[in-house]
């Protein structure tokens, strides 16, 4: 394969890949808006989302009903965990905040060992296998969908947070809390809903996922990893910036994996997170005033 062409193949694979870090990043980037929690359980909803989706398709729930299944129970996940472990703590350090996300992780991993076991579960792609060409690069159905969701989603995300109420309430909360706070929103509902909204979509992204990786209980902390480098990169507290970054990181993992060694492919967005860190710690799209939705 010439150069080019090999160049072309990871690239078109990279995006597919750094579409699920950008919608994870986002999941991040929602949640600290209104909360200012870094929630590290956020890939344990992604986890949930590939898992309930699996199962509904094993019952032979048809893939379009399992999608929008999958990704409302998991919000429900979301809700309950706002509501259990974080509301009570709203009062305490962001320290005292982020440990409890950490033990939610851990947490919902154990819960999904038990129900679902140890083993990966796999979930057939929604279209097929047949690859498709872009050019000279073969192109997997399921990462057309891949992609599509997660379009579909910045979309629909962009839309709810710019043209309905409950969205510009989110974002008064995301820019100035106290001030939201006294022209009447419910800060607290405000949170509650970010984080269903962060678990839904976050569960939609385990669903086109599943397909590509497998599933387990154990698949969600790196994919969290992944996706909190995004949002550091694009720049914490902006929602682009989250997208930008984890296509990006995806394409340079998939650059490296292919030109370098796949050895270090889980290396490559670390290394790309220190850089920016040193050389643009607000991030590529951020401001060091930035923090809006």
């Amino acid at each position: 394969m010439h150069l080019a062409d090999s160049l072309l193949q990871f690239t078109v694979s990279g995006i597919a890949l750094g579409a699920i870090y950008g919608i994870v990043g986002l999941g991040f980037t929602i949640i600290f808006n209104a909360t200012g929690v870094i929630n590290f359980a956020q890939g344990e909803f992604v986890m949930l989302g590939g898992l309930v989706a699996a199962t509904l398709v094993s019952l032979h729930v048809p893939v379009a009903l399992a999608l929008p299944i999958a990704g409302f129970a998991v919000a429900i996940v979301g809700l309950l965990v706002q509501r259990l472990a974080v509301q009570p703590l709203t009062r305490s350090s962001v320290i005292s905040m982020v440990t409890v996300t950490i033990g939610v992780s851990v947490l919902l991993r154990g819960v999904a060992k038990e129900l679902w076991g140890p083993n990966s579960v796999a979930m057939a792609p929604f279209s097929g296998s047949q690859p498709l060409h872009l050019g000279t690069a073969a192109v997997e159905p399921q990462e057309v969908w891949v992609v599509a969701t997660v379009l579909v989603i910045v979309v629909g995300v962009q839309l709810f947070f710019e043209h309905t109420m409950v969205g510009k309430a989110m974002r008064a909360c995301a820019i100035n809390r106290a001030a939201a706070q006294l022209a009447g929103i419910s800060v607290d509902r405000m949170n509650l809903l970010a984080f269903g909204l962060s678990a839904g979509i976050s569960g939609l992204a385990g669903v086109v996922l599943a397909p590509l990786t497998m599933v387990s209980y154990s698949s969600g902390t790196p994919i969290a990893v992944k996706g909190f480098c995004a949002a550091i990169v694009g720049g914490l507290g902006n929602s682009a910036g989250a997208v930008v970054g984890g296509i990006l990181l995806g394409m340079l993992e998939s650059l490296g994996a292919g030109f370098i060694s796949s050895d270090y492919k889980n290396a490559f967005a670390l290394l790309v997170l220190l850089l920016v860190l040193v050389l643009r710690p607000s991030g590529l799209l951020g401001k060091r005033t930035d923090r809006g939705l």
